[in-house]
C-alpha cells in the first residue's frame, strides 16, 4: 500500500509517499509536483514488472500496451515516478474540479473504470482494457465499449467530477440506474448495461425529448461497489460552452459600461 495523503475537497491533490522500491505509474497531465530525489521516466511497456524478453516479444509487447492505452481513450504512455535512494513525494491532481477516490486492490476482484478516470496507480496494479459484455452498452454508453481494468495488488487512484458517490446495488433491491456521464468505476461482481429511458411508449419518448437527460440509463445489477460522480463533465463543459458568449453583467446596459472602469 502507497502512503499518500489527500488535499484540499473541490480540487483535491494527491501526495504519494514512496519508499526505496515503491513505484507508481500515471497519465500525462496529471503529475504536479515531486522532490528532486524522485527519478521520472516515460515508458511504453506494460505496468507490471515482467522478466526480460528478447526484443521482438518485447517489440510486440509494447505495441499491444500502446493500443491498449488508446483504445481505453488515454495517452500512449505511462510516466512512472520512482524514489532513489531514500523516500520521496509526488503529487497528482486532475484537471477538473472533483474528488479523489484511493482503492487497494487485494488480488480478489477487478475494478472497472471508464476512460480518463485513472489518476495512478502502484506499478503492482495490472492495467488492461475491457469489452462491455453488451453491444448496447457499447454503442450507446457515452463513454465508449471500452473500458479500463485494473488488477492484481496495490493502490489505484481514482479520479471524479465533482463529488464522488459510492453506491452499491444490492442495499437498492439489486438493480440502480444512473447517467450514462457519471459513472466512475465499479467491482467485476456488478452486471453493467445501457438501457433506453422508458422505452419507447408515449412516457419513454416525452423523457427522452424533453427530459432533457438523454436517451439512456446505464443499469448496474449485483452485490458490489459502483463509483459515480455527481457532476457530467460533458454535460459541464457545455454549461461553459453555452455561457461564454453571453455578455457579462457589466456590459448589458450602457450604465453598466460607463461604470466597467471604476
Amino acid at each position: 500500500m502507497i502512503n499518500h495523503k489527500l488535499v484540499g475537497n473541490a480540487m483535491q491533490m494527491l501526495v504519494t509517499e514512496l519508499s526505496p522500491g515503491d513505484e507508481v505509474y500515471g497519465v500525462a497531465g496529471k503529475f504536479l509536483w515531486k522532490t528532486d530525489n524522485v527519478d521520472m521516466e516515460t515508458r511504453f511497456s506494460s505496468g507490471k514488472k515482467e522478466e526480460k524478453k528478447g526484443f521482438l516479444d518485447q517489440a510486440i509487447g509494447t505495441a499491444i500496451d500502446m493500443g491498449k492505452r488508446k483504445l481505453a481513450g488515454e495517452s500512449l504512455a505511462f510516466v512512472y515516478f520512482t524514489p532513489q535512494g531514500s523516500e520521496g513525494l509526488v503529487s497528482f491532481a486532475q484537471m477538473i474540479p472533483g474528488e479523489i477516490k484511493h482503492i487497494e486492490l487485494d488480488g480478489s476482484k477487478d475494478i472497472f473504470v471508464q476512460s480518463e478516470g485513472l489518476l495512478t496507480a502502484e506499478s503492482t496494479v495490472d492495467f488492461d482494457v475491457a469489452l462491455t459484455k453488451k453491444l448496447g452498452a457499447g454503442v450507446f454508453g457515452g463513454e465508449g465499449f471500452i473500458l479500463e481494468r485494473f488488477s492484481d495488488r496495490g493502490s489505484l487512484f481514482l479520479g471524479a467530477c465533482g463529488n464522488l458517490i459510492e453506491l452499491n446495488p444490492a442495499d437498492y433491491g439489486g438493480t440502480i440506474q444512473i447517467d450514462t456521464g457519471c459513472l466512475v468505476a465499479f467491482e467485476d461482481t456488478i452486471d453493467y448495461d445501457i438501457e433506453m429511458i422508458g422505452g419507447l411508449s408515449e412516457k419513454g419518448l416525452k423523457n427522452i425529448i424533453f427530459g432533457g437527460e438523454g436517451i439512456f440509463f446505464a443499469t448496474l445489477r449485483g452485490n458490489g461497489k459502483v463509483w459515480i460522480q455527481s457532476m457530467n463533465l460533458t454535460s459541464l463543459s457545455r454549461t461553459i460552452v453555452s455561457k461564454a458568449g453571453q455578455p457579462a453583467a457589466q456590459d448589458r446596459t450602457d450604465l453598466g459600461g460607463l461604470l466597467s472602469g471604476f
